[in-house]
Parts: C-alpha cells; structure tokens; sequence
C-alpha cells in the first residue's frame, strides 16, 4: 500500500499488481491522458478505483510517475530510466497534456546525460530488453546502440572515460609499479571497449557490431579481437573446444552470430580461433553453410594451425575418433589459393607479379609438416580406415618438402597400430614415403621396423648407400657403418636374415 503525506483525502485508488497507491484525481490527471480516459470512462460509481495490470515496468515504474505528477524529486537512473519512459508513454503523459511533462523530461535525461556516458549506455541497453517491444518502439533501444557504437569508434586519444580492460596483465598489477598513476597515463589500446560489451546478451551485441561495422572505422583485427572475447566469455568450454551437451540449443545462436559476424578479411581473427569456432558449429549443428564459411576461412591461414588445433572430435555414434573429412576440406580449401591464382593469371597475362594470396613455399612446407603431424595423431585410432589416412596424405604430396621423417613417423604409427592390414594395404601406405628424403636417424629406425615391408627396407638401404657414396666420393662404398652396427647387431632377427 502507497500513500501521499497530505491532509486532503484521497478520491482515487490505482491497483498496480499487488500494489494499492492511495492517491488524489487532480494531479495524476492533469498530467496522465490514459489516467483522464479511465476515470470518465468508468462507472459513476467505481470511476475512483483504477486497476493497471500492464504497465511497463510494474509497481515501481508508477511510483516513479505518481511522484512526478506530485512535483516530487524523481530520482532517475541507468537502471530505472527505460520503465519510467515506458511507463510514461503507457500512462500518456505527453506534452499535449501539459508542457514539461515527463516524457520530455526523461528524453532530455536521455540526451544529455545516459547517452553520453559509455557504462550507463551498456545498462540501460540490457534494461530494454525487459520492456520490449515498447522500449524498440520508442526508439531507445536504436539510439543506445548507436550512442555506444559511436563511442566505441571514437579516436582513442579522445576516450577520457572508465572502461574495462583487464584481459592482458599490465606491469602494475604485477607490482612492477607502484605509481598509483601509472595506468592512468597508459595509452588507451585500440580493442579497449571489447569486454564491457561482453555483458550484452547475444542479440543485442549483434546489433552493436553491425552497427559499429556499418560504421567502417575500426579495423576488422578489433572487430575479431571483440567475437574473440564475447566467445570466450559467453561459450563456457570454448577455449577447449568442447560445449557441455545441455547447452548446445542455448549456445547455437550465439555461435551462429559470432560466424556471421566474422570480418570477411584473412588474419582478422587466428586460424586456432576459427578452429574453436568450427568446433563449437559443429558440437550445436550449426548447418552446413556456416561450417563451409568456417572451413574457407580456415583454409586461407591454415599454416597458423597446430595438430591440437586440428583435432576435431567425430560426432557421437561414429566408430572413428577424429572428423578426418573436415580436415581434408580445408587442407583443399588452402591448396585451391595456388590453383585460383593460376586461373586468375590466365585472364591476365600481362601481370606478372604474384598476388598475396599466391601461397608461398615456406607456407606450403608448414602446412605438409602440420599434416604430417596430425597423420601421426589420428593413426593412433585404431578404427581409422586407411583410404582416409592415405586420401589426406595424398592431398599433401603435391608439396615438396626436404624431410619425409614426419609422414615415415606417421605411417609407422599406423602400421603400429593396425597390426591386421594387408601386404597389398602396407605397400599402399608406404608409396606415401619418398625413402630418399630420409634423415640418417629415420633410416636407421626404417631397416630395424619388421612393420615395413621389405621392398621398402631394400629401398632405404639402398638410398643409404648412394648417400654415403656420393659424400665420400668413392665409387664402391661398403655399406655405411650406422647401416653395418644395425644389420651386425640385429641378434638374428627376421629382419636380419632378409
């Protein structure tokens, strides 16, 4: 129950919820057009009891507007100004009905004082949602996001307002300084408003970004700094590239903002990123055309990646334990740049000079040793078929690379760990291996391995000899001695006797 210290009577009482205001006609109608409609509508009767059950923002928001049409000290705030200004526009109190009313008053509180601050922005935005569609209507929520969008793409050196940046330890907390000032004078970073936005809910962040996107001042590396940490923050398990199976309809249209979001640009976000990303698309079923976004934008800086990175777990119910066909869709996605650059100085015969999406040597080199390393992992699965483990190796071998130590280490793992495979299927996966690329340690392993096919042994006895030869010059070398202690030293074993 409300009552107004006053030594009149109350004539009216308005039921708001489970909240009876006690209150008087005068000023709640010379300054409220829907209080004016209820009371002559009324019974002559009952027209001093008027229930409200729909009013944004409840009992509280009334109260707020009551006092208002008392000349009562109305105390606005971040937090309670989106229900007054519904509640304002519920109860018509326009300038129509009387000069100064309190819609004016709050658009003006609005203006000059919420949408100039960064943080009381962010709040009152998060606070529209509760009073939709009404606060969309009214326009509040259009003009917050374009109020924190404009402030996020300000010149840094213009941001004299606290923001939150605790992502990256700065020597004074470390105790390195002790001047209080020290990180006052710091220079403000350019990604220094990523994590207050992190607070908004999904669909309100999106519009955020788009409309600071829209915008074209920032760099698209701050727009990926800013899905980095909103992912993060908002995608418990994200970092390890797992979602607690409870939350996976819960986080899907997180995910699926955060793709669509993505700055078109290569290197805007980190190839382990987008991994994680892929992850997470694929753990929430997230469809095939944002996983075929992820897999090209993958693809272009695919040497970044690390086998870790790679591993993607296979769906639930598959015998194998690694998605193998993923990983060959963007190993595809990274060698179509070379053939798009061709197709491309084809039209254009007069230009010469190689385009920067040409991949260069040393890249290529990175991303066969990546794969070589990432054959060596899933040959550990023991239902892996071979036609996967050979179709990705095979991908591959068009890049030339001085070591085949890497694919020898992958492909004996596999022979490790499918002991059952055939001869014709050991031959097969062998061809993957150029014998002559062979460090002195990897030959020295290759003729001790009884998983190895003999032909292959011959092979990297034989190369071993030309080698040898061709460093000492001399023209019928014995065997190399390395080659001599393992074949002396092999304690009669089969291998010893071929």
């Amino acid at each position: 129950v409300r009552y107004v210290a006053s030594e009149l009577a109350t004539d009216i009482t308005v039921t708001v919820g489970d909240v009876k205001f006690y209150l008087h006609k005068f000023p709640l109608l010379s300054k409220s057009a829907y209080l004016q409609k209820l009371v002559a509508s009324g019974n002559e009767e009952n027209n001093d009891e008027i229930q409200i059950s729909d009013i944004p923002g409840g009992p509280v928001a009334f109260e707020i507007c009551a006092k208002f049409c008392y000349g009562m000290t109305v105390t606005l705030n971040a937090f309670n100004v989106v229900a007054a200004r519904c509640a304002a526009e519920y109860l018509g109190m326009h300038e129509t009905i009387e000069k100064g009313n309190l819609i004016y008053k709050i658009d003006v509180f609005l203006n000059s004082s919420i949408f100039h601050s960064w943080k009381d922005s962010i709040i009152v935005l998060q606070t529209t949602k509760s009073m939709l569609p009404l606060s969309e209507e009214l326009k509040v929520v259009g003009l917050c996001i374009d109020a924190i969008a404009t402030k996020a793409c300000i010149d840094v050196s213009k941001v004299d307002w606290s923001y939150t940046y605790n992502r990256r330890k700065v020597p004074e907390e470390n105790g390195n300084d002790l001047n209080c000032n020290g990180f006052r004078n710091r220079p403000v970073p350019k990604d220094w408003w990523v994590e207050d936005l992190c607070e908004l809910e999904i669909d309100l962040y999106k519009r955020v970004i788009m409309n600071i996107k829209t915008k074209g001042i920032l760099s698209h590396e701050v727009i990926g700094e800013a899905l980095k940490a909103y992912s993060y923050r908002r995608l418990p398990g994200f970092s390890k590239g797992v979602i607690r199976s409870g939350d996976v309809i819960k986080y899907r249209s997180t995910v699926d903002a955060i793709v669509w979001l993505l700055p078109a640009e290569k290197g805007s976000v980190s190839c382990s990123f987008l991994l994680k990303l892929l992850k997470a698309a694929i753990i929430v079923d997230l469809g095939e055309m944002a996983q075929e976004q992820l897999v090209r934008q993958i693809g272009q800086q695919l040497e970044e990646a690390s086998v870790n990175d790679l591993s993607i777990r296979a769906a639930d119910g598959e015998d194998v334990v690694y998605d193998v066909d993923t990983v060959q869709k963007i190993v595809k996605e990274f060698l179509m740049q070379d053939q798009n650059a061709e197709l491309e100085s084809e039209d254009n015969e007069v230009q010469e000079i190689r385009r920067p999406g040409i991949l260069t040597d040393a890249s290529k080199l990175m991303v066969a040793k990546l794969i070589d390393a990432y054959l060596a992992e899933i040959a550990k699965d023991p239902n892996l078929p071979l036609s996967k483990f050979v179709d990705l190796a095979e991908l591959v071998s068009c890049i030339s690379r001085p070591s085949h130590d890497g694919l020898y280490r992958a492909i004996d793992m596999y022979l490790k760990e499918h002991p059952g495979i055939s001869k014709s299927e050991r031959k097969r996966i062998c061809k993957l291996m150029d014998c002559k690329k062979l460090s002195v340690d990897a030959c020295m392993h290759a003729v001790q391995n009884e998983r190895l096919p003999l032909r292959v042994v011959v092979q990297v006895l034989f190369f071993e000899q030309v080698r040898a030869t061709a460093s000492s010059g001399s023209s019928t070398p014995d065997l190399p001695r390395g080659l001599k202690d393992l074949n002396i030293g092999s304690h009669g074993s089969s291998r010893s006797a071929a």
